[in-house]
């Protein structure tokens, strides 16, 4: 049989899963203070193309960095006219009485493919996270989320990890996906005990999580690649690759190192695993868990 005639199936796109674009100001941004000096710009989509180009990367998706209906707006505007950005996790007030409202503000870019495909709050900026994680507006805001198929990303630190696992539970009738595999404390504790910790959240069939953030939890200067790579294994032993993902949180990452550091250090992670669970990891996972196929080109 001609080879032309064989149904060999392409690989899934290759995803960054999570990076963020901002025209910046100090007061939109109060998080970028003087250590994040190197964040303290524009960073475009025109900025990252190259970068994904560079790396064999298809498609990204951009992710809110700040409380703002008006940032979801520039996100959303970036990908319609941007392809590659494959879909938005914005923001919006889940706690408030017209979240209706809020959404609908965007029902025009989704009418021939979904581009806002979830929502995310700064938890972990909050005087306490376990407490705006038990908010009963916030609880009834996730639930008509979830009801409308879109995704919520949990950005939390490690010290809230089972106050995140309990909100998750109770939020079980669409995907969840737990950014920064949890911001561990690499200062503070090892590998085991913070995979010990994580467990329970992993064990939720709904709940994914993101390989992404890593090397700005540790010393931005000195990390090596041998320090992190446990915390990647891990992950994989307690998601699986058809829940884990590859993001790049560039530009936040500049602080620490570049876009081909944090490439490197995960494609050095996943390197010893069978074709089909690199390509999970790769795209597949984000592909399907954010809804993106309509929106890949």
């Amino acid at each position: 049989m001609s080879s032309r005639h064989s149904s060999v199936p392409a690989p899934p796109l290759r995803v960054d899963a999570h990076q963020h674009f901002w025209t910046y100001t100090p007061q939109d941004y109060p998080w970028i203070d003087q250590r994040h000096g190197l964040l303290q710009r524009d960073f475009l989509p025109n900025d990252l193309k190259p970068l994904l180009d560079q790396h064999g990367i298809d498609g990204c998706i951009a992710v809110q960095a700040r409380h703002s209906l008006d940032e979801t707006d520039v996100l959303l505007s970036h990908a319609a006219n941007h392809p590659w950005i494959l879909g938005v996790v914005g923001w919006a007030d889940l706690r408030a009485g017209d979240l209706d409202g809020q959404l609908a503000r965007w029902a025009d870019f989704n009418k021939d493919a979904r581009k806002l495909v979830g929502l995310r709050h700064l938890i972990q900026d909050e005087p306490a996270p376990s407490l705006f994680l038990q908010d009963p507006a916030f609880a009834r805001g996730m639930r008509q989320l979830q009801s409308l198929g879109l995704t919520y990303d949990v950005l939390i630190k490690d010290k809230d990890l089972h106050a995140a696992t309990d909100f998750c539970q109770r939020h079980d009738q669409h995907h969840l996906i737990l950014d920064h595999l949890g911001k561990p404390d690499l200062a503070q504790e090892d590998p085991v005990a913070w995979a010990d910790r994580l467990a329970p959240l992993a064990a939720l069939p709904h709940v994914a999580c993101k390989l992404s953030g890593l090397i700005t939890e540790a010393d931005w200067q000195r990390w090596r690649p041998v320090e992190l790579l446990p915390y990647f294994y891990l992950a994989l032993e307690l998601f699986g690759p058809q829940r884990l993902m590859f993001g790049s949180d560039w530009p936040v990452c500049q602080v620490a190192g570049s876009y081909s550091d944090v490439h490197h250090l995960f494609e050095s992670a996943i390197s010893t695993l069978s074709v089909d669970e690199q390509n999970a990891l790769r795209g597949g996972t984000a592909i399907r868990l954010y809804g993106l196929q309509g929106n890949c080109p």
